[in-house]
């Protein structure tokens, strides 16, 4: 619960689409997120919610934004969260985090995850590390064009049990075939 009373998580709707946008394309450049165009947070935006704070004035200042990607009754996703830099330690994330799990509990998803390179805090909001290739459904839909594959620095987490149904691709991660190479046969010539 957000130690501010001002601070409200909301569904976003598309008058609020040009500040999750300019938000999260804000933190793409360096990977932290995923760069999403105006378009496609447009067309996403029912996943979205949004935190405002509430000014003396009655103006609503906008926090902070975070997503509930949905695969089906067995795992949804929370995504694109973040604060505004100015705004953290006011109580906005755990705000959105609270409003996230609580539509998952609305839709009876068994298990939500998340990837992230703070796990710390997420840890301390109930969520627990795991392994990414219990989640095919998330690797998949999202990982497989992601420009980080195979060198991915973020880590899983879960809250729930972990699924053990898949309903988008295959039950288990292809993982390309390394190839096997003797460091005495290229010396050497030989094979």
């Amino acid at each position: 619960m957000a130690s501010d009373p001002n601070i409200r998580a909301h569904k976003a709707r598309l008058q609020d689409a040009e500040d999750i946008f300019n938000l999260v394309n804000s933190l793409s450049g360096d990977g932290t997120l995923l760069r999403r165009s105006y378009a496609e947070v447009c067309e996403n935006i029912r996943d979205f919610t949004v935190v405002h704070r509430a000014t003396p004035e009655g103006e609503q200042t906008f926090l902070g934004c975070g997503a509930l990607h949905l695969y089906g009754p067995h795992l949804a996703e929370i995504r694109s969260i973040v604060v505004k830099p100015e705004y953290r330690g006011l109580g906005a994330g755990d705000e959105l985090i609270e409003a996230l799990m609580h539509e998952a509990e609305e839709h009876e998803v068994v298990s939500v995850c998340l990837f992230t390179r703070i796990p710390d805090y997420f840890a301390h909001l109930g969520f627990r590390e795991a392994d990414r290739d219990a989640m095919p459904d998330k690797i998949y839909k999202d990982c497989q064009t992601c420009p980080r594959l195979y060198a991915c620095d973020e880590i899983a987490m879960v809250k729930g049990p972990l699924p053990n149904i898949a309903v988008l691709g295959p039950k288990t991660v292809q993982r390309p075939e390394l190839v096997q190479i003797n460091p005495v046969a290229q010396l050497t010539g030989t094979r």
